[in-house]
């Protein structure tokens, strides 16, 4: 996922940025509101945190301004005001969910995790992100910081089964069914030489690699950990 964190406590919103990163995802922090409408329009998100007290724009009204302008990115309003008539105006303003503050991270993590699903549900994914590495399901277009990498059909589909399964461990048995449609092992190097090649076109030309193997059990795909 791509989330937008938008938290003026800046100790907070790091807190947030450094989980959801160490979870896989992708993460850009404003830390008012003014920042935070700007980012909210200028780039495609799959999900926002929103703190509700922000200087600049509190998070009711920037989150108004979103929905007036035909943004339907899910929003998880975080805030200290817990009463019940502070979650509905949360609501009412736009929001998908409200969480009171302090919080367990596990929880914030569930709930916007259930708000990305709920949205996939009713609209197709189409575009898949780990760290700066970007896959476009529509234009069949792989990118890594930006840089475009060509990649062949089977490449493609292999990357784009790691992707969706970022963060797991992926086993050879996982990689033949979903990627080859084999239900047998074939006993080739089919899936070596494919991640090597793989290797070669997302990992090597930058500093730090996506791609781990996971001695005894399959490969990960996942973001560098900070």
């Amino acid at each position: 996922m791509k989330v937008l964190v938008i938290e003026d406590d800046r100790q907070a919103a790091s807190y947030l940025a450094k989980g959801l990163k160490e979870a896989g995802h992708v993460t850009d922090v404003a830390n008012d509101g003014k920042e935070g409408l700007y980012l909210a329009g200028a780039e495609h998100y799959d999900v926002m945190v929103v703190d509700r007290m922000l200087p600049g724009r509190d998070g009711l009204s920037l989150v108004q301004v979103l929905r007036a302008a035909g943004n339907d990115t899910p929003v998880l309003f975080l805030s200290a005001l817990g009463s019940v008539d502070d979650r509905v105006k949360g609501l009412k303003a736009g929001g998908d969910d409200y969480l009171t503050k302090p919080f367990a991270f596990s929880e914030l993590l569930a709930r916007i995790e259930v708000l990305v699903r709920r949205r996939g549900a009713a609209q197709p994914q189409t575009r898949l992100a780990v760290g700066d590495l970007e896959l476009d399901l529509l234009s069949r277009s792989v990118k890594r910081a930006g840089k475009a990498i060509d990649l062949l059909p089977r490449e493609f589909s292999l990357l784009e089964y790691l992707m969706r399964n970022a963060g797991s461990v992926v086993t050879r048995t996982m990689m033949l069914e979903n990627v080859w449609d084999y239900h047998f092992d074939p006993q080739t190097n089919v899936i070596d030489v494919h991640i090597a090649r793989l290797r070669q076109k997302i990992d090597k030309d930058f500093p730090t690699p996506l791609i781990h193997t996971v001695r005894g059990a399959g490969y990960s795909l996942r973001a560098a950990e900070g």
